[in-house]
């Protein structure tokens, strides 16, 4: 199946130059998200780790079902103010602006293993604060698992330190 068929671009959105891609008409499509999420999985089947990070929002549609499949953890990485409790917090640039993520300061502890998702790599920007965040618990960034990479923003290359898996490229 054509899982880049089934994603919708929408130009000058959110801003004039932005190319979104819009992945609603993706999840819709039952039988394309459940080839997404097999495609996600067996992407990590020589990985060990202990819990999945999804990064809101998008991360949390592809991580919570990935992490159900495979008998593992979820933790989800929040923007601000919507985790009650301890938070550990970092701020990050975006490619139109910058923002900040949250989790919670016992959502891990010194040496679990975690893989972050979320539907796309950019710039690279969330991706790392959500490392940075990880990493501020102790615990180790396994890889990072993305649906979609803008290859022209070289988000890959500001993860260098990490494993990077993506399912479908888009020049920009």
């Amino acid at each position: 199946m054509d899982i880049k068929s089934l994603i919708r671009v929408i130009e000058d959105y959110p801003e004039k130059g932005i190319s979104f891609k819009d992945i609603t008409t993706l999840l819709k499509n039952r039988e394309g998200f459940k080839e997404t999420l097999d495609r996600l999985e067996e992407a990590l089947k020589d990985y060990e780790f202990d819990y999945i990070a999804g990064v809101e929002s998008r991360g949390l549609i592809f991580g919570a079902p990935l992490a159900d499949r495979l008998n593992k953890g979820f933790i989800p990485i929040r923007k601000p103010g919507k985790l009650p409790g301890e938070i550990e917090r970092v701020s990050y640039e975006l490619e139109y602006g910058s923002n900040e993520l949250e989790i919670h300061k016992d959502a891990l502890k010194p040496g679990d293993k975690i893989v972050i998702v979320d539907d796309l790599i950019a710039t690279g920007g969330s991706a790392k604060a959500s490392a940075k965040l990880v990493e501020s618990l102790g615990a180790e960034v396994v890889c990072f698992e993305f649906l979609i990479e803008l290859t022209g923003l070289k988000g890959r290359e500001y993860l260098k330190d990490y494993d990077v898996i993506s399912i479908v490229e888009y020049d920009h």
